[in-house]
């Protein structure tokens, strides 16, 4: 089963999809649990940390690496890859769960100074990872991911795409001159037998600005490529490949003119639209069968993104839509059957995690499952399940971090695997549910509210908690760590999705450009105000706080509306607008600068004051409560100058009221288990003396 991958847009989609599930009739269903054998692997379940009644989970609960996570079923539903996490090294592995040996878990692959980053199976035999920073910081941002192969029992592990700098990893056999370059990467494994994978050739100019993407496929044992599409259109900055790795649409960059090309019956690449980088894109492919079935994101009447089918004739969106979710953008993906490529089923976010099946045999036994394990998000991977019988279950709620599952079709059998965080007890969780409210000028926006378990009736303390980008779409109705830790505390944590966030339709989304510190800074105002009427929150204690972006509205919070909170807490947050400019050593893309900043943020010539006035660095004089920064040296998203400066700023400004904290190695946002202890310790204690709830868990 080919799940495709989601919309290639700079901003997030939505999903606002009426579907109407059908009723199904009550049937029985045999559950065994059987244990994981994880021991092989070092990763067996761990209890739950033992502590006094009543005393809140260590910040290490919430915040370690999830012991077992992202698990991909073999096309022959024998055997399940997975990441898991070393008790000894705190370093991730790929390893392989034997479903005929008991659950037996073997490590396949490792590094001594990285961490899995992508894998998927190739066939099912062999496996493709990928290198990505550890929870130790080993790694370096611009040293691209490499590419490995190694077999289902840990043997014969190659080197198929050089890093930049070398990677230390197990490896059996490299042929130095055989790897690619650095430059390529892994784009793409069809749902084929052919043991290829995809492989994307980036070309680069001398400031490393992506200029276009070149395809190949890659065998992934004689290392031989050959290229595809040598005669597409210039400037190709994306792909979407069918689930046999067959590209199907491309689209092209050149300024801010982005572009939307189909292939035809003649394997022609064809002009489908045109539009610019942010205000006016083209639609966003996201799936097809290779056999017609063109399926693209766009923008429905509504005001929202919604999933069309393309009309073979015009090559346009057909009229009415396939999927639209009233209130959400589509944000999701198609699942293919791998033999005959016929659409199953769509998985996609609305308020929470759903899925739609087409097939009927799929639509029973989610039903099954979902009677199973009630009150939860459960979705299935079933890759080749209706030839194999075996469907991959994961299943989660906002108080239950994933658990994994094998459900067995013909038995209607239901076996446990495994979980991410079986230390966590989902009884001590906070419920989390989004709501949606209005601003002062009656704009509607969503706030995900998290209540502490167990609260005393009456107003609490709360924290703001922003979410960063900020054109991103916040948060979801999952397991959320910084919430739950926060809610453990005693704090009611409030997030609003603020105007500028994306997954809300078009309106919410371009109702945030060009007012960072205004109209955005209002609607953060405006969820507290309606926490405090709701008598959830004690508005003579709150704290604003939040990272990137959140950083910048927890620090512009406590300087345009001070007489609301009590403290503020930012980590590598933005402090300076102009800066997001001028900073050459940022990692954002030039187009970006160019384009997207001028269209969302401000221009920098024509709104300086604007921009000025609405940066907290040049406000530094108008902070009055006590503030806690953090920041990471190696940030390359909003540099290590924004805390700095405005440090000093503070400092100049006679503010003595600052706990000021930077981590060596750590980039944008935190990566080491080490620096998330200390900080948000940090952010424990502070949150504690200034609003005067929670106490530290026992051994803090």
């Amino acid at each position: 089963m080919h799940r495709s991958a989601g919309g290639q847009r700079a901003a997030l989609f939505r999903l606002g999809v009426r579907l109407a599930l059908v009723a199904l009739a009550a049937v029985c269903l045999l559950i065994t649990v059987t244990a994981v054998r994880a021991q092989a692997a070092g990763t067996g379940p761990s209890a739950a940390t033992a502590r006094p009644a009543g005393t809140p989970p260590p910040i290490a609960d919430f915040f370690r690496d999830p012991q077992l996570r992202r698990p991909r079923i073999s096309p022959d539903g024998r055997a399940i890859a997975l990441v898991v996490t070393s008790p000894q090294n705190e370093r991730s592995a790929l390893a392989v769960m034997e479903l005929e040996q008991g659950n037996k878990i073997q490590v396949v692959a490792s590094f001594t100074d990285a961490d899995i980053a992508q894998f998927d199976w190739v066939g099912s035999e062999r496996l493709v990872y990928t290198a990505g920073p550890d929870q130790s910081g080993n790694w370096r941002r611009e040293n691209f991911a490499g590419l490995w192969a190694v077999k289902r029992d840990g043997s014969e592990r190659r080197q198929l795409i050089l890093t930049r700098y070398g990677q230390d990893s197990r490896v059996d056999s490299r042929i130095a001159t055989r790897a690619l370059p650095f430059q390529w990467f892994l784009q793409d494994v069809p749902d084929d037998e052919t043991g290829e994978v995809v492989v994307g050739y980036g070309r680069y100019d001398a400031n490393w600005q992506l200029q276009s993407v070149q395809l190949a496929r890659l065998n992934i044992e004689t290392q031989q490529r050959r290229i595809l599409e040598a005669k597409s259109p210039q400037n190709v900055i994306g792909w979407a490949l069918d689930p046999v790795g067959e590209p199907w649409a491309l689209g092209t960059l050149d300024g801010n003119r982005l572009a939307l090309h189909y292939k035809n019956a003649t394997g022609a690449w064809v002009l489908a639209q045109e539009g610019t980088y942010v205000k006016a894109p083209p639609p966003s492919p996201l799936a097809s069968d290779g056999r017609g079935l063109r399926l693209v994101v766009a923008k429905s009447g509504a005001g929202t993104q919604a999933l069309y089918r393309v009309d073979p004739a015009t090559l346009q969106p057909e009229r009415e839509p396939l999927v639209s979710i009233a209130g959400f953008d589509f944000d999701g993906n198609a699942v293919f059957d791998a033999d005959s490529r016929r659409l199953l089923g769509l998985h996609f976010q609305g308020d929470a995690p759903a899925t739609h099946w087409f097939d009927a045999t799929l639509k029973a036994v989610q039903a099954d499952i979902d009677r199973a394990l009630p009150g939860r998000v459960n979705e299935l991977e079933c890759r080749r399940c209706l030839k194999t019988g075996r469907v991959l279950v994961t299943s989660m709620s906002d108080t239950q971090p994933a658990e994994f599952f094998l459900y067995e079709v013909a038995e209607r059998r239901l076996r446990a695997l495994g979980g991410t965080r079986p230390w966590i007890r989902a009884e001590e969780m906070a419920q989390r549910e989004l709501v949606r409210i209005r601003a002062r000028d009656g704009l509607e926006f969503p706030v995900m509210v998290t209540m502490p378990r167990g609260r005393p009736a009456g107003p609490r303390a709360a924290v703001m908690l922003v979410h960063g980008g900020p054109y991103v779409r916040g948060t979801r109705w999952t397991w959320e760590p910084l919430a739950q830790f926060l809610a453990s505390r005693g704090y009611v944590v409030l997030e609003p999705e603020f105007r500028g966030s994306t997954g809300y339709g078009d309106r919410l989304f371009k109702a945030g450009w060009h007012q960072w510190g205004l109209a955005m800074q209002d609607d953060v105002s405006d969820a507290l105000a309606w926490g405090v009427k709701q008598g959830w929150v004690d508005p003579k204690r709150v704290c604003i706080a939040g990272a990137s972006y959140g950083g910048y509205a927890a620090m512009m919070g406590v300087i345009k509306d001070p007489a609301q909170y009590r403290c503020g807490v930012s980590w590598a947050g933005v402090t300076d607008i102009d800066y997001l400019f001028s900073l050459d050593w940022s990692d954002m893309s030039d187009v970006w600068k160019r384009y997207g900043m001028t269209a969302m943020i401000g221009d920098r010539e024509k709104d300086a004051e604007q921009l000025r006035r609405t940066s907290p660095l040049r406000r530094a004089a108008d902070v009055k409560v006590p503030v806690l920064i953090g920041h990471g040296m190696e940030d390359q998203r909003v540099p290590i100058d924004h805390a700095t400066d405005f440090r000093r700023a503070l400092d100049k400004a006679g503010h003595r009221q600052v706990e000021y904290v930077t981590y060596q190695d750590e980039g944008h946002g935190w990566r080491k288990l080490s620096t998330e202890l200390d900080f948000y310790g940090r952010m424990e204690r502070f949150l504690a003396r200034h609003l005067g709830e929670g106490a530290p868990a026992a051994g803090q």
